[in-house]
């Protein structure tokens, strides 16, 4: 279906209309932890065993739902890191460093050295020369020629707890450098959206959901390191233009389009996973006092869209597959979002933790 702009509309038009949503009133804390128990039944059921991207996203839910829920950090992420790190980390992009937040945290909580050794490793792969490649602002490059709002949490993340967690400043503070650099070239300077990436040197202007996520929930995660200093208020600035931006754009059933600005192809196709990591990046940052009259109600509306996809065994459904930079708005409407993805079970983790930890800030130790 070609509409008369030349669009093609026709994934649009057969896109399923979104469930109604959850009441929110209904959304105890009883309800919210016994579905986030569901969710991480199922996520240690996938049977997870790669040292990615998705495999570090589901980790850190993991341990936020744990921390959220006074638990003690869960077996099968402890298993999962000293597994890997019996057998060699391979690192061989950004990605890889994602499972490495999860590394830092079991560090920070237990104390035994074989953490930081490992998260020390993956650091020092960062640093080898052509490891990885920056644009001419100094931002980590997804692939070389091209800078994606993905970098900002498996990299910044990363830096983030390890540095925290070990006492590095410095490294919290090259994940901020990070933020801003990202954001000089992803953030619209109009709308305060983000784009998914930039390819040969020019920013393409697809404001992918999960970009967004990516962006705001390292930006949450850097606040909440360091909400003090110059670096710190630049990143308040943006993540609040940001998460504003997107509260605007936010459908009345609370599940943002695959792409945030309603743009014709992509209208009417909700994607779960990114509307959790923006609820918990708005749960965050209202606890941070960012425009909590304007966050935490949208958050809750982010919450109670996606309650209806969490399926009875736990899978949140809709969450699109692994997406990499398309050129054209209409390639984010073909993305297939038929499977159980991990970094849809750890999004929806953080969701869910976010949502009943909302009254107090998460602060790290």
């Amino acid at each position: 279906m070609i509409n008369g702009q030349g669009l093609d509309t026709s994934q649009a038009a057969r896109s399923t209309p979104p469930p109604p949503p959850a009441d929110p009133a209904d959304l105890a804390p009883a309800v919210l932890a016994a579905t986030a128990g569901r969710i991480a039944a199922r996520t240690e059921a996938m049977e997870l065993e790669n040292w990615f991207w998705g495999e570090g996203v589901a980790l850190q839910g993991l341990l936020r739902l744990a921390t959220a829920t006074s638990s003690p950090p869960p077996p099968f992420v402890t298993a999962f890191i000293d597994r890997h790190l019996r057998a060699g980390l391979e690192v061989g992009h950004v990605n890889n460093l994602a499972p490495g937040a999860a590394c830092a945290d079991l560090y920070g909580l237990t104390g035994e050295p074989r953490y930081a050794d490992g998260c020390a490793r993956l650091h020092a792969w960062l640093r080898r020369e052509g490891s990885v490649t920056r644009d001419p602002r100094g931002a980590i490059e997804h692939w070389p020629g091209g800078v994606w709002a993905d970098t900002a949490y498996m990299a910044g993340v990363f830096l983030i707890r390890y540095g925290v967690r070990t006492g590095r400043p410095d490294l919290v503070t090259e994940a901020g450098e990070q933020l801003l650099a990202h954001a000089e070239i992803l953030q619209h300077p109009d709308t305060g959206l983000y784009a998914h990436g930039s390819h040969a040197g020019r920013t393409i202007w697809c404001f992918w959901g999960r970009a967004n996520a990516w962006s705001a929930l390292a930006a949450v995660e850097y606040l909440e390191a360091t909400p003090d200093g110059p670096t710190a208020a630049r990143v308040r600035h943006t993540l609040r233009r940001q998460l504003l931006a997107l509260a605007d754009h936010q459908p009345a059933h609370g599940v943002w389009d695959v792409l945030v600005d309603g743009q014709p192809e992509n209208r009417g196709i909700p994607e779960t996973s990114a509307a959790a990591g923006i609820a918990a990046a708005m749960f965050r940052a209202a606890a941070l006092g960012i425009a909590p009259d304007r966050l935490r109600p949208a958050a809750w509306r982010a919450l109670a869209g996606i309650h209806p996809y969490v399926a009875p065994d736990g899978t949140l459904t809709r969450t699109s597959a692994g997406t990499i930079l398309q050129l054209v708005p209409f390639g984010y409407s073909v993305i297939r979002d038929d499977l159980i993805q991990p970094w849809g079970q750890g999004l929806a983790l953080q969701a869910y933790a976010a949502a009943l930890g909302s009254s107090v800030p998460h602060r790290a130790q």
